[in-house]
């Protein structure tokens, strides 16, 4: 990537300069891909809200907005194939992901139950995880580089900022390692924080004790990789939004939920509190559907008769688990 600026270092921020370097050194990374990956971080409440429909110019520039779209889908594909010459025989799997590359694929989270959140904001070390497709199933950004990973911000959620009358509190988003914590916390001081391991672990046992749902956030345009944790409510979030709407833009924990029937008393708590609708009460019992289960969890820690519990699925692909990632591979530096 060759970023040619015409202005002096020292009117650029020093976070801004991190994110170039790296760019630099991200293979693929295109002067388009920094354009899009500035413009997101840097004024992300306007980026959420225009495409989750709250402004009211937003329906005037949604056809332009969809063509910018479109166009950084067609580059993010080729960009792929470039990367991925082997993909052009047809003897990898992932060619038919290519051919069809979607937004999905560019932005999309991964459901981790409260556990594997808490693994990600306690790394002592930094990481570098690349090729997960049976974690990650997108065709983009599925790479886990965490450097300086004790690096955590505490901001202000975009989704929830964008509504009228958002979940509270608000400030629940975790970015996680650099160069995005420094970016946000110099662009947005007013909006978030730096906090501890510690503070974020804090976060997320709370936003699970209001039936909230860990995601793992990867972006192309944020170096095509992890970078921040989200804890969505269903009614704010614009990604579970659109997962509702049949744009695969969330992956499964690996687990789905599972029923003793001798525990449990029918009671529909359960049912009441899924983010994803896959509880329904049927004939005076509870009832799973497998394939709208994310395994997020929330219902697991609702049940007082403790009668759910998270299975592994294999269908559902494999967890995001950095304990055992860290231990099953040789890409940790």
């Amino acid at each position: 990537m060759d970023f040619k600026i015409g202005f002096r270092n020292v009117w650029i921020k020093p976070s801004t300069r991190l994110f170039i370097q790296e760019a630099r050194r991200t293979q693929g990374y295109s002067i388009l891909d920094g354009i899009h990956g500035y413009i997101y971080a840097r004024w992300p409440y306007l980026y959420i809200r225009v495409a989750v429909g709250e402004l009211r110019f937003a329906r005037i520039f949604k056809p332009a907005v969809n063509w910018i779209g479109q166009v950084l889908i067609k580059k993010s594909a080729a960009k792929k194939e470039k990367l991925l010459p082997t993909m052009r025989s047809g003897k990898d799997p992932a060619t038919s992901r290519l051919k069809k590359i979607s937004l999905a694929d560019t932005y999309h989270g991964k459901v981790v139950p409260t556990p594997a959140a808490e693994q990600l904001v306690t790394l002592n070390r930094e990481i570098r995880l690349t090729n997960l497709e049976k974690i990650i199933p997108y065709g983009l950004a599925r790479d886990i580089i965490l450097q300086n990973p004790d690096h955590i911000v505490a901001l202000d959620c975009p989704c929830r900022a964008a509504r009228s009358n958002p979940c509270l509190p608000l400030d629940v988003c975790l970015v996680v390692g650099e160069p995005f914590a420094s970016f946000i916390t110099e662009h947005h001081p007013s909006r978030s924080r730096r906090i501890t391991s510690e503070e974020a672990v804090a976060i997320l046992r709370s936003e699970k004790e209001r039936g909230h749902v860990h995601h793992a956030f990867f972006k192309d345009a944020m170096l095509g990789r992890f970078y921040a944790i989200c804890n969505c409510c269903p009614c704010c979030c614009g990604a579970m939004q659109a997962h509702r709407h049949g744009i695969p833009m969330l992956a499964s924990s690996g687990y789905t939920v599972r029923i003793d029937k001798d525990l449990c008393t029918e009671c529909g708590c359960c049912v009441a509190v899924c983010p994803f609708g896959a509880l329904t009460t049927e004939e005076e019992s509870v009832a799973v559907n497998p394939i709208a289960c994310m395994g997020c969890g929330v219902c697991v820690s609702t049940c007082a008769k403790k009668a759910l519990s998270l299975m592994r699925d294999p269908s559902k692909g494999e967890p995001l688990e950095m304990g055992k990632l860290m231990v099953n591979t040789n890409s940790v530096s």
